[in-house]
Order: C-alpha cells, then sequence, then structure tokens
C-alpha cells in the first residue's frame, strides 16, 4: 500500500493511519496469493518487506511456509508481563525506556533519527520538491546506500544510546537542521560513476522517479508514520498493538537471512541480527552477509 501504482497512493499526511497497520499488510499478501491461486508459498522480503514477510509468517505458518529475509534483521515478537498477578498493573513491554530523541538533540552537532523525520509532515514535501529534483534525489540516496559509497563500512553498535547511533552514517542519523534531499546530495555521485553503475542503471531508475514524481512519497511515510506515531522512536503501542496477539511466537519455518556487507541498516538495533539468528528463528538456515553490497543487495548482487 501506498507505493507506485498501489491503492493508497492518493494519501495526505493528516489521513487515518489505520490502513496502514501491519496485519492490514499481511492481509493484502494473503489475498494476493489467494487472487494468484495459490494455498502456500515460500516468500522473500526486504527491508521494509523483511519485516511484513517475517509477520507473514508468524501469522500464517500454513500459507507462508518459508521465508527469505533481507537487510532487515525480524528482532522478535513482543514479551508481555509475566507472573505479575499479584504485583498489581504493569504496562506491556514497549521500548528499552531510552529517550533517544532527545539524546539526538542535544549532540553536537544536533541530530534526529531518519525515522523521526519520515514521520514528520515536512518528508513528503522535502524529497517530492526536491531542490536537485526527483531523480537526482534518488539517485544520490541509492548511491549513498550502497557498497558504492566509502562511507558505509559499518560495525555493530555496542549500545542503543544517542551516543552509539551519531555513529551511523547521516542517511541514518540525520543533522537536525537538515531534511533527507539535502542530506544525500551531498554525495551525489559524479557523471561518470552514474554511468559505471551496472546495477542500476538511470533508465531503470526513472521508473522510480516517474512515479514518485507523479504520486510523492506520503504513502510510502505512512508506513514510517505507523510505527513512529507514538511519543518516541520504536516506544509505545501505537496503532500495532494488536501484534501483541502474537507475544512469544517464533518464525518456525525455515528462514534464510541475506543483507548486504556494506549495510549498515542490520546494526541499527543492537542485538536484534542476533535475537534473530538464536530466538525469533527457531530454523534458520543461513545468515550471509554479501561482499560488494550494501543496503541494495538483491540489486547490487
Amino acid at each position: 500500500r501506498g507505493y507506485g501504482r498501489t491503492d493508497g497512493t492518493d494519501v495526505s499526511y493528516d489521513d487515518d493511519l489505520r490502513p496502514f497497520r501491519m496485519l492490514n499488510e499481511v492481509r493484502d499478501m494473503l489475498g494476493l496469493v489467494s487472487a494468484f491461486g495459490y494455498r502456500d508459498i515460500h516468500l522473500v522480503g526486504h527491508d521494509f518487506g523483511s519485516l511484513v514477510a517475517s509477520w507473514c509468517a508468524v501469522a500464517r505458518p500454513d500459507v507462508f511456509r518459508s521465508v527469505v529475509l533481507m537487510s532487515a534483521p525480524f528482532g522478535g515478537t513482543a514479551t508481555l508481563p509475566f507472573d505479575t498477578a499479584d504485583a498489581g498493573p504493569t504496562p506491556a513491554d514497549s521500548g528499552s525506556g531510552v529517550d533517544i530523541d532527545g539524546g539526538l538533540r542535544r549532540l553536537t552537532p544536533p541530530r534526529k533519527h531518519y525515522r523521526r523525520f519520515y514521520a514528520t509532515r515536512e518528508a513528503n514535501d522535502n524529497m517530492w520538491h526536491a531542490p536537485q529534483g526527483v531523480h537526482a534525489f534518488l539517485r544520490a540516496y541509492y548511491h549513498m546506500k550502497s557498497a558504492d559509497w566509502p562511507g558505509n563500512r559499518p560495525d555493530p553498535l555496542g549500545e542503543w544510546s544517542a551516543d552509539a547511533l551519531a555513529g551511523l552514517p547521516h542517511y541514518y542519523v540525520m543533522l537536525a537542521d537538515k531534511g533527507m534531499a539535502e542530506t544525500v546530495a551531498e554525495e551525489m555521485p559524479a557523471a561518470a560513476e552514474i554511468a559505471a553503475c551496472e546495477w542500476l542503471p538511470d533508465d531503470e531508475l526513472r521508473v522510480y522517479s516517474a512515479e514518485y514524481g507523479r504520486t510523492g512519497f506520503q504513502g510510502g511515510l505512512q508506513w514510517y508514520r505507523s510505527v513512529t506515531s507514538v511519543s518516541s522512536i520504536f516506544g509505545g503501542d501505537g496503532i500495532n498493538a494488536d501484534l501483541q496477539l502474537f507475544a512469544g511466537r517464533t518464525i518456525d519455518q525455515p528462514s534464510l537471512f541475506i543483507a548486504g556487507k556494506s549495510d549498515w541498516g542490520i546494526y541499527q538495533r543492537p542485538g536484534a541480527l542476533e535475537r534473530m539468528r538464536t530466538s525469533a528463528c527457531t530454523d534458520m538456515r543461513g545468515l550471509h552477509l554479501l561482499d560488494g553490497a550494501g543496503h541494495w543487495v538483491q540489486q547490487e548482487q
């Protein structure tokens, strides 16, 4: 929903976010599988699609018989308070309790998390009406998150704190006074680099830029808002509180994880990669970090 020519592209910032709940995305996937005449499938998902694939596997293991997750580790389902009946009311586990937003603002220079930016009213206008144009914006964005950009030499974060997150590139932890269009413009590849980019030729990139130029980005940004619509990043119940129905469930189907070795995204949340491998997925057949690939692993390699 919200991308290209799917439903949900003609939305505004003030529209209801509930259609973009994760379980609605699972329902969409079920409808798609059924429409093509299948009873069960093997599902591959990248980035936000990795999260969708994970929840498809958790919610309907009878339909989604195996999963390949790419670039975004699945950190597992919720943990509900246990054995607390005699201890009084206890809120459901909803985050680390660390004020990441405030901590990033207090850094020198002040920073902000890209998910927080994507949840703001100005994010769509910043990218849709980027000074360099949508096509050049997307070219710089794809370049900066790929293995072609020399700044992508990731290391696992030691902790979930503003100081640790400050080590991420600016497309993940942005300067507070810049939007995404200005952030990636500083790393726009030269004409010769663009011409040499075999994994995303300019005519293929134009498919993306033409669609985003037509629709804007708000439909896609609704997904970020749906997971960032509470007081702090990754905190609170928000509109996806119904996922607590699956608290404690694991992905028990055969699973595989693939990502680029130059992808900072796999380390965005400390410990998520290890939790996926050791507890969230009980039958993980492999974890592969590929040389020569950043965030766009299925295109780069």
